[in-house]
């Protein structure tokens, strides 16, 4: 069965760089919609049949995962091996992820860090801040830079620490500042209809056979609330 393929950025022997649509899962769910990794699989098996004729299903491992609502830019790990050596990486602290993100009003605060304990209600699916002696709560840690303000909304830069279930759309939530168009955590005021304005747009790594620093840079779509600031367009790699 033949699927649309996201944009790749970069693929070689051992990894495959892509970028996810927003409301697409990064892996399969209870809808039964097209997930992001069997259409990485799909598109390295049929690149090698058409290379070596050798049919089959193909090996990706998932590195790093984004809720459904949240698109931006991914690594796969197209053998074992990459995938341990990414892992690792991510294990302490090598591997960096940034986000963007457009929140409801001015943070006080132009920069600095957020700690907090959460916990996820399987049945309802929300996460909420708890107190750290909660059991089943797990530490959350973010920083964030402020940006620009623009119309009562505002341009936050993250770098995610962690990765836990709704991170960001919680911690900024809890603070005042929820995600624009974030339903679920209060966001939806101003912005009705709109997708989430949360975006994975920096990943940086060590290539996980030749140890080089990889960086890709994928800036947001142009639709509100984006199209408020000022991006440089394009896909930049370095």
């Amino acid at each position: 069965m033949e699927v649309d393929m996201p944009d790749i950025i970069y693929e070689d022997n051992h990894i495959i760089v892509v970028i996810k649509p927003q409301n697409m899962p990064t892996q399969a769910d209870e809808s039964g919609d097209l997930d992001l990794l069997s259409a990485v699989k799909e598109h390295v098996g049929s690149a090698r049949e058409q290379t070596t004729g050798s049919k089959g299903h193909p090996w990706c491992g998932l590195v790093h995962r984004l809720d459904r609502v949240t698109g931006g830019v991914m690594v796969f790990a197209k053998t074992s091996k990459a995938a341990a050596r990414l892992s690792a990486q991510l294990q302490d602290g090598r591997f960096q992820k940034k986000y963007l993100a457009v929140v409801l009003g001015e943070p006080k605060q132009r920069s600095g860090e957020l700690v907090d304990y959460l916990l996820k209600n399987a049945k309802t699916n929300v996460v909420e801040v708890v107190p750290a002696a909660t059991k089943d709560a797990k530490r959350a840690e973010l920083g964030f830079r402020l940006l620009n303000t623009k119309s009562g909304v505002s341009l936050v830069e993250i770098n995610l620490l962690t990765g836990r279930s709704h991170q960001i759309r919680v911690q900024l939530a809890h603070i005042g500042h929820p995600v624009f168009g974030d339903a679920k955590y209060g966001g939806d005021k101003l912005a009705k209809g709109w997708n989430l304005a949360l975006w994975a747009y920096e990943l940086k790594f060590e290539h996980p056979t030749t140890q080089d620093t990889l960086k890709f840079v994928v800036n947001p779509p142009e639709q509100t609330p984006w199209d408020k600031f000022d991006f440089q367009r394009g896909r930049e790699k370095k």
